[in-house]
């Protein structure tokens, strides 16, 4: 029904074959977008790279946007090399170990304030140098969870981090909704990815979701990955500012 066939996008947050950001990647090279890959660091490389490759990826690239200069030499690299960009792909959230496994009530400053710029701001310093690059329009999006709005056990300052990340994607769909650029935040159920790992007692909650799903049934990478690149494609080009839910119906069961 619709064709990314001409469209670049640059995928950050993929760290193995589990991960949502895989998902997507997958789904926009499959519907015929140019892909850019960006891994974490030397020691993420290796489990980023043959997954890059697989798909043919135009561009594998060093990203850690907590070290300056790193986000804007990736779009220093895109600029070069497209000349242009359809879709962003913003799926990465860090909080300490010992913020995330404490209660909100007790979270640091300094976490907090990591949490925020490398699960929050990122996504704005994204969307900032990629609105250059889409001077027709675009599609910026990242990753959020059921625990930005309900108090999920375990979840604790990534519940917060999350909502702050939702009302910054509807704030910025309305900002650049003139220019053509839409902007969503994903909103998954709960996935066994690296990321999740970090958290509490993750496996119980994923039993549970399970369980109390409409479908009996989580969704998949794949799930996600179809979503997105719908999301990217000119058929979407009328929705902005949604944070779509893709959870088999569980946050909707009380």
């Amino acid at each position: 029904m619709f064709s990314l066939e001409g469209q670049t996008a640059l995928v950050v947050g993929i760290a193995n074959e589990n991960s949502i950001a895989w998902g997507c990647a997958k789904a926009l090279r499959a519907q015929g977008a140019r892909v850019a890959v960006t891994y974490l660091n030397a020691k993420a490389e290796p489990h980023v790279r043959p997954l890059a490759e697989e798909l043919g990826a135009d561009l594998i690239l060093p990203l850690d946007v907590s070290k300056p200069g790193e986000l804007e030499a990736v779009f220093e690299a895109v600029t070069d090399h497209w000349g242009k960009l359809d879709t962003v792909l913003h799926s990465i959230a860090f909080a300490p170990k010992e913020d995330l496994h404490g209660r909100v009530v007790d979270c640091s400053a300094e976490g907090f304030g990591m949490a925020m710029d490398i699960s929050v701001h990122s996504f704005l310093r994204m969307i900032r140098l990629a609105e250059p690059l889409m001077p027709d329009g675009g599609t910026c999006m990242t990753v959020s969870f059921y625990g930005s709005e309900k108090a999920v056990e375990h979840y604790n300052i990534m519940g917060p981090v999350k909502a702050a990340l939702e009302s910054a994607t509807r704030y910025v769909a309305a900002e650049l909704g003139p220019k053509g650029i839409s902007v969503h935040a994903l909103s998954p159920g709960p996935l066994a990815t690296r990321a999740a790992s970090g958290i509490g007692h993750f496996d119980e909650l994923l039993a549970r979701a399970a369980e109390r799903a409409p479908t009996r049934q989580l969704a998949t990478i794949d799930d996600v990955g179809a979503y997105c690149a719908f999301l990217a494609s000119p058929e979407a080009r009328r929705v902005t500012g949604t944070v779509p839910v893709i959870d088999g119906g569980y946050s909707i069961v009380g």
